[in-house]
């Protein structure tokens, strides 16, 4: 007869069980990327959607390597069915090591291959994906922050700039720098300094960010926003309502009110801007004009402005 230690283990491990299943039942199906540099990267597939899958950008997943066509396959996502089908690639579309020629329907585990990237099947509400979930998060998320870091970061503008260069949609970054911040941590204390990034991250996570922006740690004291479709004005009222609510925040540590500020510096993708780096110097241009200028305070990248050289 089981003692009520472990009777209790047994009770805690079910309802662990149950928990997890109810958690997955919310998930809808997915690809999850196996190997290569995206590894472990997950596709959300939504009911009564089609995903086209290749090269280019207009793609719902766009994946830019050797070997994959820019209209390579699709995933049609029923109700109770998820379909793929090759859409004419040139080197074709292969579920569990076997080109398809029509249409065929997924199941839980099954492996495709476009090229060199290889996806695992993934059906809506299986628990398996929550593991994955969490190494996802903990591969891209700032531990401390919350914030998204530099490696998503980067991933996440190039393609946002890839977009911009096809569509002519707008798009903007904001680079923010918590002024004398190597201070904060000499006259208070690293424990200050950590409260005070932790804080900061948190106001912009409550009132700046919107649902397909991408903030961002940069580095230390250093945070970034990617603003898809906001344009320079646009960008320019939410890097200094920002600026303003980081220097009104009361940051209170060990009772002691920390003073902060931030310095911002505003870019946007225009004419001169062919490349990721090229949105990101003109923001980090414009940030240390703003620190030059006095500190706690937004400048926008001007056409007239000279970038150092690489």
């Amino acid at each position: 007869m089981a003692d009520d230690s472990s009777t209790h283990i047994i009770t805690d491990i079910h309802a662990a069980l149950a928990s997890a299943d109810k958690e997955a039942e919310m998930l809808p199906a997915a690809l999850l990327v196996i190997g290569g540099e995206l590894n472990g990267s997950l596709y959300d597939l939504e009911d009564n959607r089609e995903y086209n899958l290749g090269r280019s950008i207009n793609n719902e997943i766009s994946l830019e390597f050797d070997g994959i066509s820019r209209q390579h396959c699709k995933v049609i996502v029923g109700e109770n069915s998820v379909i793929l089908m090759d859409m004419g690639s040139k080197n074709g579309t292969y579920l569990n090591n076997n080109k398809i020629e029509s249409k065929v329907n997924l199941k839980k585990g099954d492996i495709i291959k476009i090229g060199k990237i290889a996806f695992k099947f993934l059906p809506r509400g299986d628990t398996e994906r929550l593991t994955y979930d969490k190494l996802q998060k903990e591969a891209n998320i700032d531990k401390w922050t919350g914030a998204y870091n530099k490696t998503y970061f980067n991933r996440a503008l190039d393609q946002e700039v890839r977009k911009s260069k096809i569509s002519g949609d707008p798009l903007s970054l904001i680079v923010l720098d918590l002024d004398l911040f190597k201070r904060v941590n000499d006259d208070y204390g690293h424990d200050a300094g950590d409260y005070v990034l932790k804080a900061m991250a948190n106001i912009v996570l409550k009132s700046a960010i919107r649902g397909n922006d991408v903030f961002a740690r940069y580095g230390g004291e250093e945070f970034c926003i990617l603003l898809p479709g906001t344009n320079l004005k646009q960008s320019f009222v939410i890097a200094e309502r920002l600026r303003v609510q980081i220097q009104d925040f009361k940051f209170i540590y060990d009772g002691t009110e920390l003073p902060v500020t931030a310095s911002i510096g505003v870019s946007d993708y225009r004419q001169g801007v062919n490349t990721p780096q090229d949105l990101f110097k003109r923001a980090d241009k414009a940030l240390y004009a703003a620190k030059d200028s006095g500190r706690n305070q937004v400048q926008f990248f001007k056409p007239t402005d000279k970038l150092d050289a690489a």
